[in-house]
């Protein structure tokens, strides 16, 4: 960045730019979540609902639809609901939502939805405060454990060898891995990776207090482990999706955070391509376990619904059911399956062996652990926002996007949903229209935050549009960066889709950047998708 008096400045202008993932406005102000947090991907946290066969011209005997929140790593599970709901000619509609997503969806008592699946009854405990959710019970479990490619464990001496947490953060301190984990404030796998990062600093035996989180030496080991986070996501399966789209496109991350069951799906895929297994590591001071709840929101509904809930849930705990999810790689509880996992030794995978479960704080400590991560143990972002100001964002388009702007640059606002910035997060706003306007600067600090957000408020929509430029600038201002590799870089585009300009001219600004940066895309209005897919 070039010195001036004011180093938060506006500077003006310069070319071109790209694009990737979009969604609309109805989704955005929890969508925008996604984009702070760690700049996870927007498109993960809200995943299209699946539907069964069922029309809506014949919603089935329930009269509507059974609306099921749910964690994506159920998604696989998918045919087992939809088959049971098929024949009990009910309509249900299952879709998958971050962790944070359906307790704040239950907290706020959103309407329309009848059950909850989330990965952690954690998140209900902490949300739930009118409970409404009753007949919780774990469907599955699953531990969250570290998936290393086999080459690199070899490199680091862990193949056949007990690894503790202090061995990962060695490793990462070194420089020697990086990992692809969620966000601990969006999805569960992450938080249980990052609550079992903090209580392996208690030791096992204990429980992990609000002091615990006090002390120098855990929060500097935390951030030191944090520190090895390549991308973030607010989703399990999408950070599967992305760790196997990487692969096929050449870029190898050493390791990914997950749940066992998801590395056993990601590694069927690996192995179909021929491509290097990752390998299980368990670390030896303990992991957090997925429990799986599904439980019934009680809304008022008419009896049918709740009865209907309890015999799917009954179905699901069925013995028949259960032996389907020990197939399908998941751990349920003894004497309810008829069958038992099979270990496969060549990525250390053993569905029977014995997992040192870490002890769950109480959820008041859990909910000050994840502020202390959105706030200051997670590697920083470096967020550049290009806006669409042209003339057809003119009207709904241009006050919806202030709105979500608004959400994520206002400190109060956003630590309602855990997406407040950190004081050492960096932003950079573009407005744009034929070219990028002024380049505005910024911190996480409250008051940059709120001058970033006065002079979007000051943006008015009029010209042409050129998001490729707008891109492009984005990224030739990344290149300026001198500490680019200590921050976790997205660009987020936010726009109509309708350009000018060809996507081949940001092709030069994406060279001499150190490693792969996101660029994930917003649409308003009546959107051109496909410039922005």
């Amino acid at each position: 960045m070039s010195a001036d008096k004011n180093p938060w400045g506006p500077r003006k202008s310069g070319n071109r730019g790209q694009s990737g993932r979009r969604k609309t406005f109805p989704q955005l102000l929890l969508m925008a979540a996604g984009i702070l947090i760690m700049v996870s991907a927007l498109s993960n946290i809200f995943m299209d609902s699946v539907i069964n066969d069922l029309t809506a011209e014949s919603p089935g005997k329930l009269g509507r639809a059974f609306v099921i929140y749910s964690g994506s790593e159920n998604k696989s599970l998918e045919p087992i609901v939809t088959e049971y709901c098929q024949d009990q000619n009910v309509l249900c509609d299952v879709q998958y939502k971050g962790s944070l997503d359906i307790g704040m969806a239950v907290e706020q008592g959103v309407e329309q939805i009848d059950a909850v699946w989330p990965a952690n009854g954690i998140w209900i405990d902490m949300f739930d405060r009118s409970r409404r959710v009753k007949h919780l019970a774990s469907i599955s479990r699953s531990p969250v454990i570290l998936g290393v490619r086999k080459s690199k464990a070899a490199e680091l001496g862990w193949i056949d060898a007990d690894v503790s947490m202090d061995d990962i953060v060695r490793a990462v301190t070194e420089g020697r891995l990086r990992f692809l984990m969620t966000s601990a404030t969006q999805s569960n796998s992450g938080a249980g990776a990052y609550l079992a990062m903090l209580s392996a600093t208690v030791g096992s035996d204990a429980v992990l207090t609000a002091a615990d989180l006090e002390l120098s030496d855990t929060q500097q080991k935390i951030k030191s482990l944090l520190h090895g986070v390549a991308r973030s996501s607010g989703s399990s399966g999408w950070l599967r999706d992305l760790f196997l789209k990487s692969d096929a496109e050449g870029v190898k991350y050493d390791a990914m955070w997950n749940y066992e069951a998801i590395l056993a799906e990601t590694n069927r895929s690996l192995r179909e391509r021929n491509s290097e297994l990752l390998w299980a590591v368990y670390p030896t001071d303990g992991v957090a376990f997925a429990d799986s709840p599904l439980g019934f929101v009680d809304r008022g509904q008419e009896a049918g619904f709740e009865e209907f809930f309890l015999s799917l849930q009954e179905y699901l705990l069925s013995e028949k059911v259960q032996s389907q999810l020990v197939a399908a790689d998941r751990r349920v509880a003894l004497g309810r399956a008829n069958a038992v996992g099979t270990p496969d030794p060549s990525w250390n995978f053993d569905p029977r062996r014995f997992v040192t479960a870490i002890r769950m704080p109480e959820p008041d400590v859990v909910r000050r652990a994840l502020i202390l991560y959105q706030e200051t143990l997670r590697r920083p972002s470096l967020t550049i926002y290009c806006l669409d100001f042209s003339g057809s964002m003119e009207g709904r388009g241009e006050a919806d996007l202030k709105q979500a702007m608004s959400l994520l640059l206002t400190p109060s606002r956003a630590r309602e949903v855990l997406i407040q910035a950190g004081s050492q997060d960096r932003f950079m706003v573009i407005p744009f229209d034929n070219d990028p306007r002024d380049v505005i600067d910024g911190t996480g600090s409250p008051e940059d935050q709120a001058r970033l957000l006065s002079a979007i408020n000051r943006e008015m929509s009029g010209g042409g549009t050129n998001i490729y430029a707008c891109v492009r600038r984005a990224l030739e201002e990344m290149r300026t960066i001198t500490d680019f590799e200590n921050y976790l870089p997205a660009v987020v585009l936010m726009t109509d889709g309708r350009s000018d300009g060809d996507v081949a001219e940001i092709t030069s600004a994406r060279r001499g950047l150190v490693g792969d940066v996101p660029v994930f895309g917003i649409t308003f209005g009546n959107a051109d998708r496909s410039q922005v897919d």
